[in-house]
């Protein structure tokens, strides 16, 4: 098993037909301390990765259809790149490996049962479990993650989100109504056509959905109670969340409105988000000025901006309005679950993952 050492970590995939499988499989592939094992699927069983995805030409890896507990022999870290509410049947089966396994669904990520039944249809089918995997957000849970044998990764709406109201959380001052509208790219709703994300309609068309009761929302308010937690303050903010289906293939504008104190002026905003991100890799924070966070310069890469708008003082408050921009499937998927392997391996954080943003 390899950790710390010169011996390249073996990694497993189960589910790699979906986007997030591959672009599991794009980044792993390139990593210069891991190698792809195999890639399991029930579809392409037999086939080259690339006769699905394109772009892996020549990894010399088929589609195997293996049981779970297989898949895990021999390797140090399974990645779940299933559809949620599949994960969970897995991750139960897979209680007892020794192997990391890294959760790129919903599963995992809440701790309350009643929450999980209410915003994903059903029973948890192992809720003993809920509680027990890492949430994997570096910037919150870096050191726990290191030392992590489960980790659930976070959602693409609830990183982007999140990032951007954390560091307010851990000042207090979301104790009220936050609302928050995000548009998301078609890639989020993955590989299978809908009628919501066929091309011809999606690509001239903006509509909300899931309005106030998207399955990131619990997600999200567990978060910043939890970074609130950790700093010593709280956060009993009322999240109102709208995302927005936008005629574009990945990433994610989030715009999340929150009221402050009147003495929160421009030098403490960028006080407080400096505290938070002075330090941390993949956080880019632009401040107030004239450039806004933006989906373009984030595209492909694991790297989030951050941006926002202060409005005057108003009856001793202020609007203010914060802009994150991510990538749905690096940051706000493959790329993140990646970035916690490099933490629980003791490999250098963005080894692998560091690449700048596609242009344009």
């Amino acid at each position: 098993m390899a950790r710390n050492g010169s011996e390249r970590a073996r990694i497993a995939i189960i589910g790699g037909t979906g986007y997030g499988g591959a672009e599991l499989a794009r980044l792993i592939l390139g990593h210069p301390r891991a190698e792809l094992a195999r890639v399991t699927s029930i579809d392409h069983v037999g086939e080259p990765l690339e006769a699905v995805h394109l772009s892996l030409v020549g990894s010399g890896l088929t589609f195997e259809e293996i049981p779970p507990e297989d898949a895990v022999r021999d390797v140090d870290v399974a990645f779940m790149a299933l559809p949620h509410k599949v994960s969970a049947a897995i991750g139960a089966k897979l209680e007892g490996a020794p192997t990391r396994v890294i959760d790129l669904s919903g599963d995992f990520r809440l701790r309350n049962a009643d929450a999980y039944r209410r915003y994903y249809g059903q029973v948890h089918p192992c809720p003993e479990q809920l509680g027990r995997w890492v949430y994997g957000l570096p910037e919150l849970n870096r050191a726990a993650i290191a030392g992590a044998t489960r980790v659930a990764s976070p959602g693409c709406f609830a990183t982007t989100i999140a990032l951007g109201l954390v560091p307010l959380a851990r000042k207090g001052l979301l104790d009220g109504r936050v609302q928050v509208v995000a548009c998301t790219g078609s890639s989020g709703s993955g590989a299978y056509a809908s009628a919501g994300t066929h091309h011809p309609v999606r690509a001239n068309n903006l509509k909300i959905y899931k309005a106030l009761n998207h399955q990131h929302l619990p997600e999200i308010t567990q978060t910043l109670a939890d970074a609130a937690r950790a700093a010593g303050t709280t956060s009993r903010c009322d999240l109102q969340f709208v995302p927005v289906s936008a005629p574009l293939a990945r990433g994610i504008l989030a715009n999340s409105f929150v009221v402050v104190p009147e003495a929160i002026d421009e030098a403490a905003v960028a006080a407080i988000f400096a505290e938070s991100y002075a330090d941390e890799p993949f956080v880019r924070v632009l401040g107030g000025g004239a450039r806004q966070a933006e989906v373009v310069a984030v595209k492909g890469s694991m790297y989030v901006e951050l941006s926002w708008t202060l409005g005057p003082a108003v009856g001793g408050t202020r609007q203010l309005v914060v802009t994150t921009a991510a990538d749905n499937l690096v940051k706000g998927g493959a790329g993140q679950a990646v970035q916690s392997m490099n933490l629980m391996l003791g490999f250098p954080e963005g080894e692998g993952i560091s690449a700048p943003a596609t242009w344009p």
